[in-house]
């Protein structure tokens, strides 16, 4: 081999070696930017986090005492508490999960294990989908046509409708994505062993997909647990401690509303106050459904 080919093959393999340093040198700046971006909005999104959780904890401290639990809501510039908004909110939310979680579950068993691609199956996906992206004030608007009209009365019950329709969607949505992602090879299992299908999907698929199922519900209750919207259109307001369903009912969103907006010093402190405890309340509950999820 001549001099004159050795060195053309060493120039040549050089300026391969060049030519794979600056691309490398080129994915490592680009890497080093999208790093430095992603930093940056998790940053800016954690500082109004915790701004918010920071104001949140200073300004609802204030408020908590026993009067807070024990009292309703009072007059302009004299002591009082949220009792009733309290127990409106933890009945209605309540209720409306009690509703809305068996029709949501049921209709993503039926998407995922029953008819996948039928045409029952498109209809109900994309009405669900019209569901999700609807604004709350549509969802409490339509049920005040709908139920509060008709009836004449605000009521308690014409909340908990409203926020049903909220929480179904957002359950079927949840529990079809969680028993698509449980292997095959379970089912097929327990097929094998001669198990009819409904079992197989109450004790193998549903149980292997638990975690998300509690997931979905959890986070349709912290949606409700903060509508305003659709409780102004349908359960109204409450001064006063009612338990009966077919009239008006107070809940903590709406009176965190009405009494932030106000002027007074004291509904503004029990309007903070109400929203650290709802923000406690869904704290609690995610922390909860993890701890028993992890037991099992």
């Amino acid at each position: 081999m001549s001099p004159t080919s050795t060195s053309s093959k060493m120039l040549d393999a050089a300026d391969l070696a060049a030519v794979r340093q600056a691309k490398y040198n080129k994915r490592k700046h680009l890497n080093q930017v999208a790093l430095t971006l992603s930093m940056a909005a998790m940053l800016f999104g954690v500082f109004w986090l915790v701004w918010i959780l920071w104001e949140t904890i200073r300004q609802g401290l204030g408020g908590l005492n026993f009067a807070l639990f024990s009292q309703m809501t009072p007059p302009p510039n004299e002591e009082g508490g949220i009792a009733n908004a309290i127990w409106g909110s933890l009945m209605m939310v309540a209720l409306a999960t009690f509703v809305g979680t068996p029709i949501g579950v049921m209709a993503g068993v039926y998407l995922a294990e029953y008819d996948k691609k039928g045409w029952l199956a498109s209809i109900t996906r994309f009405v669900n989908d019209i569901l999700l992206s609807a604004p709350s004030i549509v969802i409490g608007l339509f049920v005040y046509t709908v139920v509060v009209v008709r009836f004449k009365s605000f009521s308690g019950m014409a909340g908990v409708i409203a926020l049903a329709l909220i929480v179904i969607p957002v359950v079927i949505r949840t529990t079809e994505n969680m028993l698509v992602l449980v292997p095959a090879s379970l089912r097929e299992a327990a097929y094998a062993l001669g198990t009819p299908k409904w079992k197989v999907i109450i004790m193998v698929t549903l149980r292997a997909a638990r975690a998300g199922v509690i997931t979905g519900v959890l986070l349709a209750v912290a949606r409700i647990a903060g509508e305003t919207a659709p409780l102004l259109f349908t359960a109204l307001n409450n001064q006063f401690w009612n338990a009966d369903m077919s009239k008006p009912m107070a809940s903590l969103p709406v009176t965190i509303f009405k009494f932030a907006m106000s002027p007074y010093e004291n509904w503004q402190q029990l309007a903070w106050a109400g929203v650290f405890l709802i923000t406690v309340a869904v704290l609690g509950l995610n922390i909860l459904a993890r701890f028993i999820t992890r037991q099992k």
